[in-house]
Order: C-alpha cells, then sequence, then structure tokens
C-alpha cells in the first residue's frame, strides 16, 4: 500500500519571495515570445457540467460548477459489518465540502458473504438480512444499516449510487448442465426466494453460445433471456425498480461494463431511471465515447486517467493535450484519480488539481481524502470546483513541467485559470484570459500575487514547485 506525506509550504516565506511581479510585456511580439507555444481548444457550448438530461440522470447540483462524487469505500474495507456505519458518520462532513454524491460498493449478500467486497453476487435481495454464505450482514453491515445510510445521506441533499456486478454471478449449486455435458455451478436458489438461476439463464444456452465476455470463470449472465431482463429491470420486483424504488438508490456504477452490450445499461435506465455510469477500462477514447452513447450513459474517463499518469508521474505535462473522453463529451464523463482496482499516480495532488478545474463529473477516492492526502486542499479544490469551474476549456500552455488552462466561464460565472506547475522551482508565465483590467487573486492562497489584469486581459500569474494556483477575478 503507499504511503502518501503531503509536505507543507511555507508560505510566508515564498509569498515574501514573490510579493511584487516584473516588468510585463508591452508589445504583441513581446506577448507572442512569452506564450509561444499557446493552444486554444473549444470543447463544447460553454455550459456548465450538468449530468445529461436524456438519461434520466437527474443530480443534485452543488454549484454553478456541477457536483462531486465520492467514492464511498476502498477494495478490503474493514470486514465485521461496520462499514455503512462508518460512511453514514462522514455525510455530513461530506455535504458540507461540497460533495454530492456517494457511490457504495455492491450492497448484496455475495459467494464469500462476510468477508466479500460483493464482486462475486449471489442473493441480489439480500443486504445483509439472511443467514446464508456464512453470514447474516454483509462484509458491510445490516439492511437497516444500509437503509439509515442512504436516508442519512437524502437528507443532507446527496444522491447514492449502487454498484450493480450484471455480467457474472457466484454461488450456485452445482446441476447437470445439458448444454455443456458437464457439472456447472449455476443452480442459483437465493434465501430471498427473489431471481431464482439455472442454467438457462447463464452461457453457454439455448440462445446462443457466449456474449462479449466472460470474468474470472463465473457464470456469465444471459441477458438476452427475457427471464434474465425481467428480474433485472423490467418488472417491479427487479433488482433495478427495487433498489431504486425501496432501497432508495439515485443511481448506479455498472461494473465491467465490456462483459455485456451496452443496450443492457440503455435499456435498465430507460426503464427504471437515475444517474449511471460504466466502468469501461479502456483508454480508447473513440471506444469510451461510442459505448457512452450507445448505453446513453456516462463512463469513467480512463483515457484521462492513463494520461495523467504519463503527464504527472512521466513528468511530460505536454500529454495533456492528448485526447481524453471529458475532451470529446464533458457531460458523459466521469474522471478520477484512483479508484478500488487501480492507484497507479503517484503525484496525486496535481492530478485531483486537474480534474476538479476540468470539465467531466470529478470523483474523489475514499482513502485519498480521509487517510493519504492533505483535506483541507481537498476541500478547497472542491470548493473551487463548485463555485469556479464552468464554462469550455481552453488549453493556454503544456510542455513537459508546466500546464495552464482557462475554463472560459458561463452565465455570469467567470470562470479560472488553473496553472500546474510539475518542476523543482516556483513558474512564472504571462496568459490571456477574459478579464480585462480586472484584480484576480490564487484562490488556493499559495500565491500572494493580486494582480490586475490588462486592457487587453493579459496577466502574469505564477504556481509554486510540485504545485498548482486557480485564478479568478477578486470578488
Amino acid at each position: 500500500m503507499k504511503n502518501y506525506t503531503i509536505k507543507g509550504l511555507s508560505l510566508l516565506l515564498l509569498g515574501s519571495l514573490f510579493a511584487c511581479q516584473t516588468e510585463e510585456p508591452q508589445t504583441d511580439l513581446e506577448i507572442a515570445q512569452a506564450n509561444s507555444k499557446i493552444v486554444e481548444v473549444t470543447l463544447h457550448d460553454g455550459a456548465p457540467f450538468r449530468t445529461s438530461t436524456d438519461n434520466s440522470a437527474a443530480r443534485f447540483t452543488a454549484g454553478p460548477g456541477g457536483g462531486v462524487m465520492m467514492q464511498g469505500f476502498y477494495w478490503d474495507v474493514p470486514a465485521g459489518g461496520t462499514w455503512w456505519n462508518t460512511v453514514k458518520s462522514k455525510v455530513t462532513a461530506w455535504s458540507n465540502a461540497g460533495i454530492e454524491s456517494i457511490w457504495l460498493p455492491p450492497v448484496s449478500k455475495a459467494q464469500n458473504g462476510p468477508f466479500s467486497m460483493g464482486y462475486d453476487p449471489a442473493d441480489y435481495f439480500d443486504f445483509g438480512e439472511y443467514n446464508q454464505n456464512g453470514s447474516l450482514e454483509t462484509r458491510f453491515g445490516s439492511r437497516a444499516e444500509l437503509e439509515a445510510l442512504i436516508a442519512a445521506a437524502h437528507s443532507e441533499n446527496m444522491q447514492v449510487y449502487a454498484d450493480i456486478v450484471l455480467n457474472h454471478n457466484s454461488g450456485g449449486n452445482l446441476e447437470a448442465n445439458i448444454y455443456t455435458g458437464t457439472d456447472t455451478w449455476t443452480d442459483f436458489n437465493p434465501a430471498s426466494g427473489m431471481f431464482n438461476r439455472t442454467q438457462h439463464d447463464f452461457h453457454p444456452n439455448n440462445i446462443h453460445g457466449n456474449d462479449t465476455g466472460i470474468f474470472g470463470g463465473f457464470p456469465d449472465l444471459c441477458h438476452h433471456q427475457s427471464y434474465v431482463q425481467d428480474w433485472l429491470w423490467k418488472t417491479p420486483q427487479s433488482v433495478a425498480q427495487y433498489y431504486k424504488n425501496t432501497m432508495g438508490f439515485d443511481g448506479w456504477r455498472f461494473d465491467y461494463v465490456k462483459g455485456f452490450e451496452p443496450w443492457v445499461v440503455k435499456e435498465w435506465v430507460n426503464t427504471t431511471g437515475g444517474f449511471s455510469v460504466g466502468e469501461l477500462w479502456d483508454a480508447n477514447v473513440d471506444y469510451l465515447n461510442w459505448w457512452a452513447n450507445e448505453a446513453n450513459s456516462t463512463v469513467f474517463d480512463f483515457a484521462c486517467y492513463y494520461k495523467m499518469n504519463d503527464a504527472f508521474d512521466g513528468n511530460n505535462l505536454a500529454v495533456l493535450n492528448d485526447d481524453m473522453m471529458w475532451k470529446r463529451n464533458p457531460y458523459k464523463a466521469v474522471t478520477f484519480v484512483t479508484n478500488h482496482d487501480t492507484d497507479e499516480i503517484w503525484n496525486k495532488t496535481l492530478a485531483y488539481a486537474y480534474i476538479l478545474t476540468h470539465e467531466g463529473y470529478p470523483t474523489i477516492f475514499y482513502q485519498d481524502y480521509e487517510e493519504w492526502l492533505d483535506k483541507d486542499k481537498l476541500n478547497n479544490l472542491i470548493w473551487i470546483h463548485n463555485n469556479k469551474a464552468t464554462g469550455n476549456t481552453s488549453i493556454l500552455h503544456a510542455d513537459n513541467d508546466e500546464y495552464v488552462a482557462r475554463r472560459n466561464g458561463y452565465n455570469g460565472n467567470p470562470g479560472l485559470i488553473v496553472y500546474l506547475n510539475n518542476s523543482d522551482n516556483w513558474q512564472e508565465r504571462w496568459v490571456p484570459t477574459n478579464w480585462y483590467s480586472t484584480q484576480i487573486k490564487d484562490f488556493t492562497g499559495t500565491s500572494g500575487w493580486y494582480p490586475t489584469t490588462q486592457s487587453g486581459g493579459w496577466v502574469k500569474i505564477q504556481a509554486p514547485p510540485r504545485g498548482y494556483t486557480i485564478w479568478s477575478p477578486n470578488f
């Protein structure tokens, strides 16, 4: 497990060293030379981030810049049925910080019972109330504790998203399988009495031999079977409608969507409603965008994730010019720095500054927020995201060490300029703004400068070593 230490900067000392700006460039040639690598990219119509309404994904919004999601777990959270209460104890503080939604791990009883993280689902309707698979409660707690957590989040005007595993099941009994000629673990008789399954509901069966992907040798659900469709999303007692209408979930994180066709997610959401995001673990932006459009869903921006790893850990911020899902379709991109499966980015400080100032729906990882990083700095970034990160994006400069981008503002909100510095020294740069003869400041508090933009909008800003500043008009 990585150990993260964030060293504080001596702001008093640094402020005294950089209290005054140097000479401003006076001619167009001087300005052009000072910014010879400016690249302007207009990405969409300038609206603040909102989830697309065409997938019935109405969400609360924490400010003009949109909201922030918390991944409310990590791999191997403490066993013993305490996790729902742990998350419930955080809800008010998260809401006060500007977090608008919580993504929970799979909530139903899995084959490994009290030790499972839920990705080996056995009984979709056992939320910790039936004595099966070695326990009454799930690893995370009881049904009553889960319902109390959801109610607490709703009382704070936060949404709660369920992690749904639709590709595969685990924990069935052996049966003689007429399609394989062998015995298979495909006879499911859950204690809840809901959604019994047999060999006919898995691959191979009478419809076809397989779908787009099999995971780890688990029995692979066949979503073309009408019986499976009825139990997963079509009928009032289905998983989707029970989770939404009875348990109170507001949306869905779909696990391993490479394992089944995107129409499954589309039908689920069209039938049931709620926010949705798919785990399509792939860096190909064409693939991500195709899936998001076919599924009528948002998707995790793995392209952005891998580019950030190349940029911040590979010391080449120029790769942030490359294509990412949020650039292609910001309304359907969910950005992240870490999740329970992958934790490769070492320079998380710059990565969070990036996703919380750029377009897309940013996700905070529980351990980053609660254990590993500086919570005050993350709360500051969340506030900036919710209140300043509006409008489309213009990339103003990108090289190995420095990256500057401008959010162009929307509907009276002035937007911001973010300056990332991956070098060992303070850096300064002239940049073009949309603000004319206007005093601006660094809303992170790192820089003591309060520069005034020129009549043409140009201004000099600075950023600390291995750090960032975020600028906007001083009001």
